[in-house]
């Protein structure tokens, strides 16, 4: 069970951070230079498969790490499978407080008919993604340092 453990919190953590790094050097550079209606447009397009998918990877990972930390033999690799644990719920975190009510905010707006007091929100969740991503790296940076390790 334990090697099954390692290769799932892998899997995760790598997937979660291969996505959030792709969003982060190709995504949000073009989100960046859009018109607004056509950020809106497309930042609701892109949206639409994320949601179920990504919580289900970054928490199953974060719950495979969990019981490493449990199960691990030895304070340095069960320090590092919880260290990651906790690096990936960050990512959740600041994905649910920070990310998503931004992302629900534009899903409310109609392209083409913005709200007169619109507020360019590509900044504030450019920020929040590089912070999660940054979280994201470091967490399968501390699960392959604990997979080594082992």
């Amino acid at each position: 069970m334990f090697r099954v453990l390692t290769i799932v919190a892998l899997i995760g953590s790598g997937t979660t951070t291969g996505v959030l790094f792709g969003v982060a050097v190709s995504v949000v550079p073009a989100l960046l230079v859009m018109a607004p209606d056509n950020f809106v447009y497309t930042h609701q397009l892109l949206g639409r498969n994320w949601d179920p998918v990504m919580p289900a990877i970054v928490l199953g990972s974060t719950a495979a790490d969990v019981v490493l930390a449990v199960l691990a033999d030895g304070t340095g690799q069960s320090t590092l499978y919880g260290a990651a644990a906790v690096l990936l719920f960050g990512v959740s975190v600041v994905s649910h407080l920070c990310n998503v009510p931004i992302n629900r905010q534009i899903k409310a707006w109609r392209s083409g008919a913005l709200p007169d007091d619109w507020q360019d929100p590509r900044p504030r969740w450019r920020n929040w993604h590089l912070l999660r991503t940054a979280l994201a790296i470091l967490a399968l940076t501390v699960n392959s340092l604990a997979v080594t390790l082992g």
